[in-house]
């Protein structure tokens, strides 16, 4: 009779171990997916905050929306904020940025000052050109009549732009035509 060796059994028990954790394994992993979204406990939770964030969203975006019409309804015909305009003439006589004697059509105050330089530099060279050439015409020049030189639009409004570009580019125009 042979006896059973050592090995023999080793083996067989170190099959046995294997295949149990194989089939316990396999099913802790299939217990563990949830094919449905309501057997998972957590997953009412997880749907109440995801509406929470969804209401808070939608109460923001109400509170932006009521924020622009308040800002709105404080503008002027010249859409500057009515409660916010610190370069006109105030009440103590002092000067507002109006001395220059450029009208004031509202509009930053990088948007003032970028459109009177852009227009009088380019109206003092329109201005020698047409002194060279012997005619007097400042709104004949394409640079008057398009009024975009140095915009951007960052800064506010085209048509604010094109106004104060157009009263400086007339001035430098003169100067530029009387040769100065």
């Amino acid at each position: 009779m042979k006896v059973i060796s050592i090995k023999n059994i080793g083996g067989a028990i170190l099959g046995l171990v294997m295949l149990l954790g194989i089939m316990v394994m396999s099913n802790t992993t299939a217990q563990a997916q949830y094919p449905y979204p309501n057997q998972d406990p957590y997953w009412r939770q997880r749907e109440y905050e995801r509406q929470q964030r969804e209401r808070e969203r939608q109460a923001q975006q109400e509170r932006d929306r009521q924020y622009r019409n308040d800002r709105w309804d404080n503008r002027d015909q010249y859409g500057n904020d009515r409660w916010n305009n610190q370069d006109r003439w105030n009440n103590q006589g002092r000067r507002g940025r109006s001395w220059d004697g450029y009208g004031n059509y509202g509009g930053s105050y990088e948007l003032r000052q970028t459109a009177l330089n852009a227009g009088y530099n380019e109206g003092m060279k329109a201005g020698r050109n047409d002194r060279r050439n012997g005619r007097y015409d400042p709104t004949r020049s394409g640079a008057y009549r398009n009024a975009m030189k140095d915009y951007n639009s960052r800064m506010g409004d085209r048509y604010t732009y094109q106004q104060y570009f157009r009263a400086a580019f007339e001035n430098g125009y003169s100067d530029g035509y009387n040769g100065y």
